[in-house]
């Protein structure tokens, strides 16, 4: 049990967004990681938008280069509050436009659940990583994001792109720059335990 315990804050690492593919390349499949600093937020509509304004050779509202992307779209905003509820949505929804952004600099996804062969290889391909946060934990995920504003695709409501300044957010290494993948190896462990 202690040897455990060591172990675990050994894999918990805090980086500051924007990240440097250095500090993507640093991270592990399985490292909880709290992210500090701006990150953007958009889904399935604006990543189609962003997809078909590059089929046009028109630029991004979003330079990719270092950013991360977190697939959520928000809850209303409580009195007081920058932001309402910020759970995670599900990545693959985004897998046809992702490696595209990976290859123009994205450095990072935050979304839950798995992803296509082709995102794993544009990871691989571009030393990114995957992030997964806490589905159903929308509520408290929103009590580390500081900061949200509309940037992009106003017109989309929930799925616009966001702006926000988020501290401590917590979330776990899934896929990393070498396509280690905690969904399979996670499962081969277990396995290997019972």
């Amino acid at each position: 049990m202690y040897e455990h315990s060591i172990q675990r804050i050994e894999m918990d690492k805090k980086i500051t967004a924007p990240i440097s593919k250095e500090e993507a390349k640093s991270l592990r499949a399985g490292d909880y990681v709290y992210i500090t600093g701006t990150i953007y937020t958009a889904r399935d509509a604006a990543h189609k938008r962003m997809y078909e304004s590059l089929e046009k050779g028109e630029s991004l509202p979003i330079d990719m280069e270092n950013n991360i992307i977190y697939y959520m779209g928000p809850s209303p905003a409580r009195e007081g509050r920058p932001i309402g509820s910020a759970g995670p949505t599900t990545a693959s929804r985004m897998d046809k436009y992702a490696p595209k952004l990976l290859d123009l600099g994205l450095k990072g996804m935050i979304g839950k659940g798995k992803r296509s062969q082709d995102v794993i290889d544009a990871v691989v391909r571009n030393g990114c990583v995957y992030f997964a946060a806490v589905g159903g934990a929308g509520a408290i995920l929103s009590k580390c994001i500081k900061t949200s504003e509309i940037v992009a695709y106003d017109d989309l409501g929930t799925e616009a792109i966001r702006k926000l300044y988020v501290e401590d957010f917590p979330s776990i290494v899934v896929i990393d720059s070498e396509g280690n993948n905690l969904y399979e190896t996670a499962i081969k462990e277990y396995r290997n335990e019972n």
